[in-house]
């Protein structure tokens, strides 16, 4: 995601952490002791954009290597607090499999069956099992930054970072669920747009960028003005993010998508670039479309066209390319050293570069 050395050190805060989970559940019962395990596997890979963002950002305003070691476990949080929504996030999609094996819910489903349970009761396990091994890995997030030996007003910024990362967050995901199952003349048609562009930066925006970029800068100890352009600036990124995942979901390709192409269009997700089709004179033939992509490949590619047809991707990819300028322009701002400047830079270039 972002152009960053080789940190070991951070992965090790990382393992370190996923395996206090692991020692708290050897005292726990058997079936707890399945569930660290699973935990620890869904938190473990991936690109861990979120922690190396907080270093990053530390490095970027001058932050003593000294502290590094604390500034890492912080960092740390941020990648388990990412899990954990994750975690939640299959939950409530009703997915049992990612990254193409099976997660949390997956595994627990599996264990039931083994245990002779009927499916229903491998369900509710695998449920259950999933939306405690989120809550695991909250509290985990919400500890290591707790517990830093950091100064204590730093420490209580992050806290804070951290608190407005789940409760933006929530509201996030709870917008796009519920737009996801009301009717089209329970929106505002007027409204619907900027709705979705809210309920977009709201789900990934603040918990992605605004909070590692701004907790790196607190604990390097960043002046207030610059955190405060910092923040704006970071806003902006994570909408443009999720806007780059939201055409991925619609027009990107499998390895882009990590699941089969059109994946949102399947879905009947209700995203910005949905809400842009609907302004367009041809809405009903793409509403026509759209309505039938759930039923195979072909049904994928005509909606596909048809949303391309009106206009919208082209709409849609111009609002990420101006966001992106935007942050380009923020970069110049007088209260950011170089390496800040050049490191907003080169995030708004490596999002930019996703666009499908």
């Amino acid at each position: 995601m972002i152009p960053r050395a080789s940190r070991p050190d951070l992965d090790a805060a990382i393992d370190s952490a996923i395996d206090r989970i692991r020692s708290r559940a050897d005292l726990l019962g058997d079936g707890f002791g399945a569930l660290a395990d699973a935990v620890g596997r869904a938190a473990s890979g991936g690109k861990r954009f979120r922690p190396a963002l907080v270093c990053e950002s530390y490095d970027a305003f001058g932050g003593s290597p000294a502290a590094l070691a604390e500034v890492h476990r912080i960092a740390a949080a941020f990648e388990l607090l990412h899990a954990a929504f994750v975690v939640h996030d299959d939950v409530i999609d009703h997915d049992t499999v990612r990254r193409g094996i099976p997660n949390v819910a997956g595994e627990f489903r599996m264990r039931a069956r083994s245990l002779g349970a009927d499916a229903a009761g491998a369900a509710l396990l695998g449920d259950a099992a999933a939306i405690l091994g989120g809550d695991l890995l909250l509290h985990e997030a919400l500890r290591l930054v707790a517990l830093a030996d950091v100064p204590g007003p730093a420490r209580t910024r992050v806290l804070e970072l951290l608190d407005d990362a789940v409760y933006v967050s929530a509201a996030g995901e709870l917008a796009d669920v519920e737009n996801s199952v009301v009717s089209d003349d329970a929106m505002l048609d007027e409204d619907d747009a900027s709705h979705l562009l809210a309920t977009a930066f709201n789900k990934t925006g603040v918990y992605s960028f605004r909070a590692p970029l701004v907790a790196g800068a607190v604990l390097a100890g960043a002046p207030e003005e610059a955190l405060d352009a910092l923040e704006s600036a970071a806003d902006r990124l994570g909408l443009a993010f999720q806007l780059v995942d939201d055409l991925i979901g619609a027009f990107g390709s499998a390895e882009q998508a990590g699941r089969e192409t059109g994946g949102d269009l399947r879905e009947a997700k209700r995203t910005p670039l949905v809400a842009f089709a609907r302004k367009t004179p041809v809405w009903e033939q793409v509403d026509s479309a759209l309505a039938v992509a759930h039923t195979g490949p072909i049904a994928v590619r005509e909606a596909q066209r048809m949303l391309e047809d009106s206009g919208a991707r082209v709409q849609l990819r111009d609002l990420i390319i101006a966001t992106l300028d935007e942050v380009r322009l923020d970069a110049e701002a007088d209260v950011f050293p170089p390496r800040v400047a050049g490191l907003l830079r080169a995030l708004a270039d490596s999002i930019q570069e996703r666009v499908p």
